[in-house]
């Protein structure tokens, strides 16, 4: 089992950063490629970043590619979401998630149902 928890989600301006992280525990943090998904109100939940277990390799939704990055401690057993030029679209409810196995596409990650943890979210408002 691993257990995630997500922080630092908040309300700010449109063109403002912020920073999300996931604090994962339980079983080997570094055996489990991390990922970001967000769900706006009355929309699908949707994928964000992913990266691997070892970070060496980082994944990106268009719409976030260049203003988001994706990195993690495995010391510390973290997963971060710098998040800058923030729009009003950006607005939804973060979660992260955890996977066992090695990630090799951008369509791999994106595959949320080979997610095998998730945390509760955290809430993101971007004002226009």
């Amino acid at each position: 089992q691993v257990q995630l928890v997500e922080s630092g989600g908040g309300l700010v301006q449109a063109g403002d950063s912020l920073s999300l992280s996931c604090a994962a525990s339980g079983r080997t943090f570094s055996g489990y490629a991390m990922g970001w998904f967000r769900q706006a109100p009355g929309k699908e939940r949707e994928f964000v970043a992913a990266i691997t277990m070892s970070g060496y390799s980082t994944y990106y939704a268009d719409s976030v590619k260049g203003r988001f990055t994706i990195s993690r401690d495995n010391a510390k057993n973290t997963v971060d979401l710098q998040m800058k030029r923030l729009k009003p679209e950006d607005t939804a409810v973060y979660y992260c998630a955890a996977r066992t196995g090695s990630i090799y596409s951008i369509t791999e990650a994106r595959r949320q149902i080979r997610y095998d943890y998730w945390g509760q979210g955290t809430q993101v408002t971007v004002s226009s």
